[in-house]
């Protein structure tokens, strides 16, 4: 009976030493030295297109690939996009994303491209009156990361481009 429990003990003791060993936290460091942020896109995307009463809302967003240049693989990385006018304490808006999940990525690969979306942005009745709208203002987005626990670190800002990536579509001729 003692041996049966010094067995069930021991097999427990490896267990949680296994475990532990793979819950290990990342730190801001070494996050910072294992990620790099390549083929980064910005503009204007729709969020919301009404033809009639004519209504757009324009939201910032970020695209960009996750190389991993470090030795081991890569996994669990959640981004978190903050997008604020410039100058401006306030938050324009953010996006979270469990981005990098079940597939690793090796060292020396890229991930596929990884988007966060404001979720608040600039409403007008068209691309061109959002244009001459005095409250579309320019936008920057810090971009911040984190893995195993790790702290949130900030990866990287860009400016958001002033690209409009939406088209309206061609009025219906009556005939």
């Amino acid at each position: 009976m003692k041996k049966i429990a010094s067995v069930i003990l021991l097999a427990g003791g490896v267990l949680t030493v296994l475990l532990l060993s793979s819950c290990k936290s990342m730190s801001t460091d070494e996050l910072k030295k294992t990620i790099e942020i390549i083929d980064v896109e910005t503009k204007w995307v729709s969020k919301h297109y009404q033809p009639w009463p004519p209504r757009l809302f324009l939201v910032p967003v970020i695209s960009f690939r996750v190389k991993n240049i470090g030795v081991e693989p890569l996994t669990y990385v959640n981004f978190n996009a903050i997008f604020k006018f410039k100058g401006d304490p306030e938050n324009l808006g953010d996006n979270f994303l469990a981005a990098i999940r079940g597939k690793a990525i090796m060292p020396g690969d890229t991930s596929d491209v990884i988007t966060l979306k404001s979720n608040f942005g600039v409403e007008g009745k068209g691309v061109e009156s959002i244009r001459s709208n005095p409250q579309w203002k320019p936008v920057g987005v810090k971009l911040f990361a984190r893995s195993k626990g790790s702290q949130f670190v900030l990866i990287g800002e860009w400016d958001v481009s002033r690209t409009i990536d939406f088209k309206e579509p061609e009025p219906v001729e009556v005939k």
